[in-house]
């Protein structure tokens, strides 16, 4: 394959690249950040998605076989729709420019799990319920797929969940270092269930609907996750338990109700990820179970590579390479 990778200086990107290198493909990063792997920098173009007379180019230079669009703005820090225009005028550039481009036999649409509100069960896959601006443009750069007829090849839209693992970023590794560092405490008595995904899982995912008959895959939508659940507790005692060799302790809920106000207030204050917030906590708090599954089982089949704990394992062993951890 000859596949483009838009935002492959990313986390899921950086992964993802990783993997098909490995594996002989073609490959070609266009991102406007530099990778994050040194080892990507031969395979690297500096590009923006928005810039649509070079996005043709590139485009048209490289005649890839496969599109991995993942480039997008993903933080939940914006104050307008207008800042994530990326997620919209992105995703328009991006189409019209595969469909100008004859090579492309498939293309793949990151969106978000994040369409819908976490704990909101959606009924089909235009049930959008976001409840964040960054969710309300991922719906939006949807939409823009959806009725649009002028591209030809099939594609097809991923939905990741909430992805972890190397090359990660914002909340996760900040949670793995708080571990590390004994500022985590479970949180009082919740303990709901939750659908993770690690990114080993996710990129495992996306080759295999990569690999699939086009039939099975175009205009379908497809969650990225891991299939087995597991709570946030479990989760950090696995992480606790390999760095410090037990799991991690329990704060009363009025501990942890402070702490998220005075997040809420350093916040206001101008520190842009305080370790908890109202928001952080709420979101903790809820159930994110019952997403559909059904068709990626359908492409990737029945067992993905990685447990949560070779999940946590790779992690660590990553963060302490990076010298992120002693």
């Amino acid at each position: 394959m000859r596949v483009l990778v838009t935002g492959g200086s990313g986390f899921i990107g950086t992964a993802l690249l990783v993997s098909l290198r490995e594996k002989g493909h073609e490959i070609l990063n266009l991102d406007i950040e530099p990778p994050q792997n040194e080892k990507h920098s031969d395979i690297y173009r500096p590009g923006d998605i928005l810039d649509w007379e070079s996005l043709t180019k590139t485009i048209r230079e490289f005649e890839p076989s496969h599109v991995v669009h993942l480039a997008a703005r993903t933080d939940l820090d914006g104050k307008t729709l207008d800042e994530y225009k990326a997620n919209t005028v992105g995703v328009r550039n991006m189409i019209n420019a595969l469909a100008k481009e004859a090579s492309v036999k498939e293309a793949i649409f990151a969106s978000t799990k994040l369409v819908c509100a976490n704990g909101y069960r959606a009924k089909f896959d235009e049930d959008f319920c976001p409840d964040t601006l960054y969710g309300e443009s991922k719906t939006e750069g949807e939409r823009i797929l959806r009725n649009d007829s002028s591209l030809q090849c099939p594609w097809c839209i991923v939905r990741p969940t909430s992805i972890w693992g190397p090359w990660f970023g914002v909340p996760y590794r900040g949670f793995f270092l708080a571990i590390d560092k004994g500022y985590y405490f479970h949180l009082g008595r919740y303990n709901p269930p939750r659908s993770f995904g690690y990114v080993g899982n996710v990129v495992f995912q996306i080759e295999k609907i990569m690999d699939a008959a086009s039939e099975s895959i175009q205009r379908k939508t497809f969650y990225l996750s891991d299939y087995d659940e597991f709570t946030i507790r479990e989760w950090a005692d696995a992480i606790s338990k390999r760095l410090k060799g037990r799991g991690a302790r329990t704060v009363p809920e009025s501990v942890i109700q402070c702490a998220a106000l005075a997040g809420d207030c350093l916040k206001k204050l101008g520190w842009r990820n305080p370790p908890m917030t109202s928001f952080r906590l709420h979101n903790m708090r809820i159930d994110t179970t019952g997403i559909p599954l059904e068709s990626i089982k359908q492409i990737s089949g029945p067992l993905l590579p990685y447990t949560m704990e070779q999940g946590v394992d790779d992690t660590i062993a990553w963060m302490k390479q990076r010298n992120l951890m002693a």
